[in-house]
């Protein structure tokens, strides 16, 4: 029979803060093992020959903290397998916070038919709250510098980061957070809470957090919430992302593994047009779950990006806010604007600035080509008419659309057939003219009158059906007259 291994708690200082019972437990003589030295109930506990070892030597011969953790569970399985004595094997602090070795214990000891016992004691936690002397909130956030996932950030709660060992973590933290907080942002460095002649309790700026020669083991940093509104944002969208990050993991899926920006567009495009649908219909239900999958592609275009250093969906969250309080100056700044029209000229004065200061001087008329040509044409023709490209009224735009249309009648007596589509395009894009001025969407028109086609056709094939006579068989005055009916 297997044997048993009891999970010790140290606390988070010396031994007295070590709960009685444990204490008691440690003296029976059983084979003391502890995941580190380096903590000073362990060094008082050496200092009476209690503890048999440590796996320190782990830290050593592994080359990062999940293989130390995983050789720490596999030697203590081993040991327990040979069902000799029990074993006891202590932790700092209270072994079911931020201890990953006992968590894969926990998960791998009933596959060994190893029993675990845990022996709780007072967590790095309550020391540390104590040293705060109340300074933080009541609702934080637990987080582990080891491996810190930045969509587990919070800004508008307090958060600690346990585990900052070294200065190498320090600045991965701190490269981390300076993603979600100014560089000069006020922290606070906790080290060997209520540890008497060890305990340091600094506040600083964010950007000096690598830059201290103390870090140990018994570090943790204190964040406090962010309520100020700024231009750098967290995302509320951490369990979508954590989503799109395991489907495109080693264990997710295979056909999310092998997307590509380039192979996303379609589905991009597809999504789009089904939120238009869902808008047309006025379907409010389809449309909340249409805008899900199109936030879904972008999500997915933000992991792809992520995977390969470019940016994350963060970055693409703070870069829109930036523009959009940047471009409402009317808003966030102290700019009058008296109409709309002047918002859309601020507006287009504000982006051409940004592109100059860029270095990009480009022309008013680069509308992305993959535009649909009618959505186009209108964007075009609005934005020469900002600079006074433009008839005064209507009725100039009306009077070329007819000049057009003249000229389409000549070449389709006269011409080839590309004179033909010349002239036929020449036309459409008058009629679009036409109606900018009418304040007629002319997508939105094109898309009903289409639907109302469809609409009186699918009439007129229920017509046939229900009189047995197949429309290809009707002569056009037939078809024509059930037509009027569909009206």
């Amino acid at each position: 029979m297997a044997g048993k291994i009891t999970v010790a708690g140290l606390g988070p200082g010396g031994l007295d803060l070590l709960p009685l019972g444990t204490y008691r437990r440690l003296q029976a003589g059983l084979r003391v093992l502890l995941r580190t030295k380096k903590h000073p109930a362990a060094e008082e506990l050496m200092a009476q020959g209690l503890v048999w070892g440590s796996f320190d030597y782990l830290y050593e011969e592994k080359e990062d903290f999940r293989e130390v953790y995983q050789g720490i569970v596999d030697k203590l399985l081993s040991l327990a397998a040979e069902g000799k004595e029990e074993i006891i094997y202590g932790v700092p602090g209270h072994p079911l916070i931020l201890e990953t070795s006992v968590s894969l214990l926990l998960e791998q000891a009933p596959q060994k038919g190893v029993e675990v016992e845990i022996l709780p004691a007072m967590s790095f936690l309550d020391a540390i709250l104590l040293s705060l002397k109340g300074d933080a909130p009541q609702e934080v956030l637990l987080l582990d510098g080891l491996e810190l996932d930045r969509s587990l950030l919070q800004m508008g709660k307090g958060m600690f980061i346990a585990q900052v060992y070294n200065r190498r973590i320090a600045s991965e933290v701190k490269l981390t957070l300076m993603d979600f907080y100014p560089d000069d942002y006020t922290i606070t460095i906790i080290r060997a809470a209520g540890v008497p002649g060890r305990e340091k309790v600094v506040r600083l700026p964010l950007y000096q957090l690598d830059r201290l020669d103390w870090l140990d083991h018994l570090t943790t940093v204190y964040l406090p919430p962010r309520t100020e509104k700024s231009g750098v944002s967290s995302y509320p969208l951490d369990d979508l992302v954590q989503v799109m990050a395991t489907l495109r993991s080693g264990e997710g899926c295979p056909w999310d593994r092998e997307q590509t920006h380039e192979s996303l567009k379609r589905y991009l495009i597809e999504e789009t047009y089904e939120v238009l649908e869902a808008i047309e219909l006025k379907d409010m239900h389809k449309l909340c779950e249409e805008l899900g999958d199109l936030l879904l592609q972008i999500v997915f275009h933000g992991q792809i990006a992520a995977e390969n250093g470019y940016f994350d969906l963060n970055d693409v969250i703070r870069l829109i806010v930036e523009k959009m309080i940047r471009r409402h100056p009317h808003v966030f700044a102290d700019v009058k604007v008296d109409s709309a029209e002047e918002v859309l000229c601020n507006w287009e004065e504000i982006k051409a600035e940004e592109k100059r200061s860029h270095g990009d001087f480009s022309s008013l008329m680069d509308v992305p080509r993959g535009l649909p040509a009618l959505l186009r044409a209108e964007k075009v023709q609005a934005r020469a008419s900002r600079v006074g490209f433009d008839w005064p009224e209507v009725n100039g735009a009306w009077e070329k659309a007819m000049e057009e249309l003249e000229e389409l009648r000549q070449v389709m007596a006269e011409g080839g057939r590309e004179e033909v589509k010349e002239e036929y395009g020449d036309l459409l894009f008058a009629l679009v003219n036409v109606s900018r001025f009418l304040q007629i969407d002319p997508e939105d028109s094109l898309s009903a009158s289409v639907d109302k086609f469809i609409q009186r056709f699918r009439y007129l094939e229920k017509y046939a059906a229900k009189t047995g006579k197949p429309l290809q068989s009707m002569s056009l005055e037939e078809m024509d007259r059930i037509w009027e009916k569909a009206m």
